[in-house]
């Protein structure tokens, strides 16, 4: 379901090879939506503990962005791009279980890259969320 009321719409182009993994080529914003830029988002649980397990990272990464997302009255719909850093090999089976069940059979845009080190030595990934809505 889209429920993004036109503001958003995504596409993979036929003249260009499929993307490699669950994201779309392209995202386009409609010029009267507003953008929402999020400060990186980890894999913090609510009680402040940064779990030691890169996939529990992962899994509380997407839970808080479906929750920051909510503080603003938006939905995983609404996200345009994701910039996804990581310290060391993404478990994809893993990341797109979750990535799936949080934005469906439209992904957004995404990029990844592996770091050296994020913000805090303990955190394994970062999650850079835009949306538009």
């Amino acid at each position: 379901m889209n429920l993004n009321n036109n503001v958003i719409t995504r596409y993979n182009p036929e003249n260009i090879a499929k993307p490699v993994g669950n994201y779309s080529h392209v995202t386009k914003i409609s010029r009267n939506a507003e953008m929402y830029v999020f400060s990186g988002q980890i894999g913090i649980d609510q009680n402040s503990n940064i779990p030691t397990d890169f996939n529990q990272q992962v899994t509380n990464t997407m839970s808080n962005i479906v929750e920051v997302l909510s503080s603003q009255k938006l939905t995983p719909d609404n996200v345009i791009k994701i910039n996804i850093w990581a310290t060391e090999e993404i478990d994809w089976d893993h990341f797109y279980e979750i990535w799936n069940k949080v934005f469906g059979m439209k992904p957004p845009s995404m990029t990844i890259a592996y770091v050296k080190g994020l913000g805090l030595p303990e955190l394994k990934i970062e999650l850079d969320v835009w949306a538009a809505g």
